[in-house]
């Protein structure tokens, strides 16, 4: 098994070289307008989806509900994608050096947000384009960066090294 992305980095597609995608900005938010009573016992979080070109030809890309999953917690439950305020990216055309992004708002409640995983399957010149994860969680405004899930290879080197630099940068 492959290990996550950490939310920030950026992952390039390898059947579209020099299109890349990343999450990032994970954030508590505000519930949108018409949501307060709904989100009693959720607490809403923002997270942004950017796509970036950086080869010399166009891309048209689509990015909608159906295309993100969002799980919380160490169980990995579903979280709540509000889809209705959430603004997608629906057959949008990214030239050479440009970027695209996508701002979504999800809930869930507030001890899950410790551990967010966004899963994203773009669709790239209507064909679908390799998933790739981001692992990451929101306490207050930090990024906590996302920790293997159990199941997952502790012992693996890129881990390893993950969790050196980890208690190198706290010393």
């Amino acid at each position: 098994m492959r290990e996550p992305n950490v939310v920030g980095d950026w992952q390039e597609y390898d059947e579209h070289a020099g299109l890349r995608v990343r999450v990032h900005g994970v954030e508590k938010a505000e519930p949108p307008r018409g949501r307060d009573e709904a989100a009693d016992d959720l607490t809403y979080f923002r997270f942004r989806v950017t796509v970036e070109n950086r080869t010399t030809e166009r891309f048209g890309i689509h990015l909608e509900d159906g295309q993100i999953d969002v799980r919380v917690g160490t169980d990995g439950e579903s979280a709540f994608l509000d889809w209705r305020n959430s603004r997608f990216i629906e057959g949008f055309d990214v030239y050479p050096l440009r970027r695209a992004t996508a701002v979504l708002f999800a809930a869930c409640p507030d001890s899950a947000l410790h551990r967010v995983d966004v899963q994203v399957a773009l669709k790239v010149d209507d064909e679908w384009a390799e998933r790739y994860l981001w692992a990451g969680g929101v306490t207050g405004d930090e990024i906590i960066e996302g920790e293997p899930r159990p199941e997952s290879a502790r012992d693996s080197l890129a881990c390893q090294v993950s969790n050196f630099l980890r208690r190198e940068a706290e010393s």
